[in-house]
């Protein structure tokens, strides 16, 4: 046996107890607001195993001790857990809905930019399947977007704004073509979005468990495949949150897999998965 193999078996942690996955559920709870189900403790402990490996850390339990101590860390811990899957134009209706609602001269705001929130946009797919469609449809005039998440590694990723080409199959091609850089030599195989469209988009660490900066009124919000693991009572606070932050009139999307049923009455559904806050 080689040492390399034996230093891996050496640095296996134990399996992750029942006891020690419910200190992670609470942890998370707590800080995020989402409810990991018992069904989730085998991706708990595949996320987590990795990292207890390169610390040499025998145990989940010694590792969740750590957290109390180091700040970076349980950041780290924080940012593993929390970090969803996504790809660009994921749920194409809603981004033609979009596109269908700004073709209207009257949907386009006078004398200041048009304003969207991409709410939990983990590694930035969909901030820039907007930036794109936005470029597209309005062109040279003005538009903002801000991408917020948890997780700071992930937001670090994100601002590169580099991925696979496979990554771009869902993007139209006179999308990619005009507004995405194909890489070459060390780059080959990756592509980026041009700069141009990078600069248009704030890239900002928010927890939208707690209190939210204020970054003024937008005309539409997207809190997508989020809510899905918040409790009926966190959903509550979460929109109640961020509902004052939409302006009236505003679309607010979430996911097809979600539902404001029982959550909240403030916003009208106008179609499935897509609600409009309603004229003051």
């Amino acid at each position: 046996m080689n040492s390399t193999h034996a230093d891996a078996i050496a640095f296996a942690p134990a399996a992750l107890s029942d006891r020690e996955f419910e200190q992670f559920q609470r942890l998370i709870h707590q800080i995020a607001g989402i409810h990991l189900s018992d069904a989730k403790k085998p991706l708990v402990a595949g996320r987590l195993s990795k990292r207890l490996r390169s610390l040499g850390m025998p145990s989940y339990g010694d590792y969740f001790k750590r957290l109390s101590k180091d700040a970076a860390e349980l950041q780290t811990c924080v940012d593993l857990l929390t970090t969803n899957e996504t790809y660009f134009f994921r749920e194409p209706k809603h981004f033609d809905f979009l596109r269908e609602q700004l073709s209207k001269p009257e949907a386009i705001p006078n004398g200041r930019p048009l304003r969207i929130w991409s709410g939990a946009c983990s590694s930035g797919e969909e901030p820039y399947t907007l930036a794109l469609l936005l470029a597209d449809i309005l062109g040279d005039r003005p538009w903002e977007i801000l991408a917020s998440d948890i997780s700071q590694r992930i937001l670090d990723r994100a601002r590169t704004g580099v991925y696979s080409l496979e990554d771009s199959q869902e993007i139209p091609r006179h999308l990619l073509v005009k507004h995405c850089l194909r890489g070459v030599d060390e780059n080959l195989g990756r592509m980026m979005i041009a700069p141009a469209l990078r600069k248009r988009i704030r890239f900002e660490q928010i927890n939208l468990n707690a209190a939210l900066p204020d970054h003024g009124l937008f005309d539409t919000i997207f809190l997508r495949n989020v809510m899905i693991y918040f409790n009926a009572e966190t959903k509550r606070q979460v929109l109640s949150r961020l509902i004052k932050h939409l302006r009236p009139g505003g679309y607010f999307f979430i996911s097809h897999s979600e539902s404001l049923n029982g959550v909240d009455d403030t916003l009208k559904l106008v179609k499935p998965s897509i609600y409009r806050k309603p004229n003051d």
